[in-house]
Parts: C-alpha cells; sequence; structure tokens
C-alpha cells in the first residue's frame, strides 16, 4: 500500500501521469490540499451558473443557519475528480458513477484535505472503486463518498498543461462605478505621474469618466514615458515643472485656487506628496489631521467597511486617533453610511492600563459621547473577530450597537492597518480603494502594486467627495 502524499513530489508538478489497473491495489490512495478562497466560489458560480445568494451574496448569507457565505457543496466533488483525473488512476480514467454525502458547510479560509483510497478491484472489468473524503483544518470531514471509475490499463506521462491566470471582475466595483459615473467627471491634478502604471492609471480614469487629469511633471519626461508606453496625451492638460517636488508643490498650488477638486498621487514618493499638502504654508492645510482610508469589500462581510489608518500616521496619539475616526466617518458618510459603526481595535476586548491600544480606545468612545467626535456610534476596544463577527461578540458577552457590524474598523497603528488591509486584499479576496481624508480635497493615494481595479475604484472615491464638498461648501 502507498503511504497518502498531499504534496506531489517535484517532477510530479511538470508531469502528469497515471496509475494502470495492474499497479493499483486495495488501500492505495492519493491526496490534494486546498485552501478555498473568494475567487474559488466567484469562478465557480460564473462556470456553472449558480448564484445562489447563499454563495454570492453575504449580507442574505449572513442571515442563514450558516451565518456567512459558504461554498458550492459540488466543488468539494470537483476537487475529488481532479484527483481521480491526474493522480488516482490517473490520465485514462473513465468516470462511471459517484456518491457524496455533503456532511458540513466549506467556508472561505477553509483547508480541505482531499482524500480517494481504493476499497474494491474487479479484475475482469478494470474497475475501481474508491472511498473519497474531504476533511477540513479541523479534522471534521465534509464530505465523503464512493466513487466507481474504469481504470486505465495503459502507461500515460504527459507535460502538466499550464492553466491560463483567470481575472475575476469585482462586481462591488461595477456598482461603485455605476452609481459616480452619472455625477460627471472632476478636474485632478495628477503629481508627477513619469512611470507606466500611474500614466496609464490616470488615462484609465479618464476614460471611465471620472476624472479630467492635468497631468503635473516635466513635460519632456512624461511625454517620453507616454512613447515608451504606446500612450495617447492628445487632449490632456500638462503643467510643465521641473521635478517631482516641483510637481507637489505646483499641484497644491492648483488645489488652493480651485483649479482641481482632488490630487492623484503618480511616481513619486507618499512622504514627497504629504508634506507639500500638509506644509504650514500649505492651502489645503486644515484643523485636522490628515489620515488615510481603504474603502474594503470582501466576499465573506455584508456591507463595504473602512479601514484606517494604514498608511500615513505611524503611532498616533490619542488626539490624532480622535482626527483618524472624525475623518471616516466623514468617508463613511459620503458613501451612504449616514451614522457609521466605528470599531476601535486592539487585540482585546477590555481595558489593560498595559495595553495603550485599549486606554485610547476608551478614551476616543467617551469623547463621543460628550460630542467631541460627533456623526457615529463608536465602541471599544473590541478585538477584530469581535467587531466583524457578531457570533464572536456574542460567545464573549458583548452587547454592542456596533460589534459584529462594524463600518469602520480603527486600528492602532500604522502597521497593524497596513497587514491587516494587505492580508484582506491578497488572502481574503479583498476589492479596495485608498483615499487621503483631512485636506481641503481628497488625495487618491495608491500602491506601485495596486491593481487598475484599485486605482480606478480609488478615483471613484475620489469623485464622490468632491461632488459631496460642492454640495455642502459655505
Amino acid at each position: 500500500m502507498n503511504d497518502i502524499a498531499f504534496q506531489p513530489p517535484a517532477d510530479d508538478r511538470r508531469t502528469i501521469r497515471n496509475r494502470t489497473f495492474d499497479e493499483i491495489a486495495l488501500g492505495d490512495e492519493a491526496g490534494l490540499e486546498r485552501t478555498l478562497t473568494a475567487a474559488d466560489i466567484q469562478l465557480f458560480a460564473a462556470l456553472s451558473g449558480d448564484v445562489n445568494p447563499q454563495h454570492m451574496d453575504p449580507a442574505f448569507a449572513a442571515s442563514t443557519r450558516f451565518h456567512g457565505v459558504i461554498a458550492h457543496g459540488i466543488f468539494g466533488a470537483t476537487l475529488i475528480s481532479a484527483l481521480l483525473g491526474t493522480r488516482l488512476p490517473g490520465p485514462g480514467t473513465i468516470y462511471l458513477g459517484q456518491t457524496l454525502n455533503f456532511l458540513a458547510p466549506v467556508r472561505i479560509g477553509d483547508t480541505l484535505k482531499v482524500s480517494v483510497k481504493v476499497s474494491a478491484r474487479d479484475a475482469a472489468k478494470k474497475r475501481l472503486t474508491l472511498a473519497c473524503a474531504c476533511v477540513n483544518q479541523d479534522g471534521k470531514i465534509v464530505i465523503d463518498g464512493e466513487a466507481h471509475v474504469i481504470a486505465p490499463t495503459e502507461r500515460i506521462e504527459r507535460p502538466r498543461t499550464a492553466l491560463p491566470e483567470v481575472h475575476l471582475i469585482d462586481g462591488a466595483g461595477k456598482t461603485l462605478l455605476d452609481a459616480v459615473q452619472p455625477l460627471g467627471a472632476i478636474r485632478v491634478a495628477v503629481v508627477h505621474p513619469c512611470d507606466e502604471a500611474s500614466l496609464t492609471a490616470a488615462l484609465d480614469a479618464r476614460r471611465a469618466g471620472l476624472i479630467e487629469p492635468v497631468l503635473v511633471a516635466p513635460r519632456a519626461k512624461l511625454e517620453a514615458v507616454a512613447r515608451t508606453a504606446g500612450l495617447d496625451l492628445a487632449g490632456i492638460a500638462i503643467e510643465d515643472v521641473a521635478h517631482s517636488h516641483a510637481a507637489a508643490a505646483r499641484a497644491v498650488e492648483l488645489a488652493g485656487g480651485d483649479q482641481v477638486e482632488a490630487l492623484m498621487k503618480g511616481s513619486l514618493h507618499t512622504d514627497e506628496l504629504m508634506s507639500a499638502i500638509v506644509g504650514h504654508e500649505s492651502p489645503l492645510r486644515t484643523a485636522r489631521r490628515v489620515s488615510h482610508c481603504y474603502l474594503m469589500h470582501t466576499p465573506a462581510y455584508p456591507r463595504p467597511f473602512i479601514i484606517t489608518d494604514a498608511a500615513i500616521n505611524i503611532a498616533p496619539t490619542l488626539e490624532e486617533k480622535a482626527d483618524i475616526v472624525r475623518n471616516a466617518v466623514e468617508l463613511a458618510q459620503t458613501i451612504g453610511v449616514a451614522v457609521p459603526r466605528v470599531a476601535i481595535l486592539a487585540a482585546v476586548e477590555t481595558v489593560n492600563p498595559r495595553m495603550p491600544a485599549t486606554l485610547d480606545a476608551a478614551a476616543l468612545c467617551k469623547m463621543a459621547d460628550r460630542g467631541q467626535i460627533a456623526g457615529a456610534t463608536l465602541d471599544g476596544p473590541l478585538a477584530f473577530d469581535n467587531a466583524i463577527s457578531a457570533a464572536a461578540a456574542h460567545i464573549k458577552g458583548i452587547e454592542s450597537d456596533v460589534a459584529g457590524q462594524a463600518d469602520v474598523l480603527v486600528v492602532p497603528d500604522l502597521e497593524s492597518g497596513n497587514m491587516l488591509a494587505k492580508q484582506l486584499e491578497y488572502l481574503g479576496g479583498a476589492s479596495s480603494a485608498g483615499i487621503v481624508m483631512g485636506a481641503r480635497v481628497p488625495v487618491i493615494l495608491t500602491s506601485r502594486a495596486d491593481s487598475r481595479e484599485t486605482r480606478i475604484a480609488s478615483c471613484a472615491v475620489a469623485v464622490l467627495i468632491a461632488h459631496r464638498r460642492r454640495r455642502t461648501k459655505p
């Protein structure tokens, strides 16, 4: 009997080979391991047409007996099929039938160990019966059953086919664009877009009807980038400046003179741009501390939410955190949350004098009680699970208008916020937009590693803010 192997040898990742009927004995088994992502569920729905809201609609799924999105049951069966067709018996296998029992739900983030084991052989017909199982990371069997196949009789060995890279267009991003486009484009100073990524992002946002860019950069350098990348700058305003520092200064001047309604970071460093915006002589400086907000949407949570501050304030003081909250509340109200629920995060949900984040959380909540922070409902300290999971809050006996349904997550410091946002984006399938609040105009702040969708979404959020400020400007 061969031992089960959940990780194929290195050469098996380049080659696919079978095992003939005569090579297979009772008890032989094979396995694979797979962690379920939001993209897996979305792609399976796209291929199958099964858009049951239990799998696709976080708000609906949160109200069901499963308290959240779960995978299609048959998704696990496809992993069993993958084992039969690629490992045991492998290529040449003819699938005759299968019985399955679906014993427990599979959620985003669950890791499944999928196995098949030969339980019967029919030498006359070259048929095999294999016991099948999917077991989650807690050792719980979520699917079991039996497969019946005709095993190959001839050896097959082929190079493993490279799968195409699949990109899913997030539905939340499309909803945001649909809401923003009727408002009309805003004029935006794009600061030093002197690389292909940042210049392309500005032109993409223009084509999407979101912004009318004013490119603030050395003209010769800008045109060289455009030629190399095959980009057309015809009809686009260019403010010719000597270097990136001058670009930041000129962009701030344009915004201060109401010639643009937002700024967009190009290829210069964030510190260089922000120094120009918050400098003592800057016309964009306000009495409020500037802060960065990630507007995020993940399939595992029923509504968009904000993480702040994950990009500007490294270790904010209590006073600075109060402004961070105020900025996030303004953004939440801009996207339609009249009274946002704000969770002040810490490692625990109780006040601990040795953990400054818990003391700041308690102080911020009292400031809200006394009207120093208005327009929102605050609670904290709350651990992350209590902030986003009503079940976790209930288990810990937390009664709160915020716990389990937060619209804003205020992190203790930049490091924790940045890691949280990136984990949600890269492991949780979250879509995101990045914006700086607290200045006289919104600042579209994205990373070189951000996707086109993130850059477009960030511009869309800036459009919402600019149009709201038109209505409320004295």
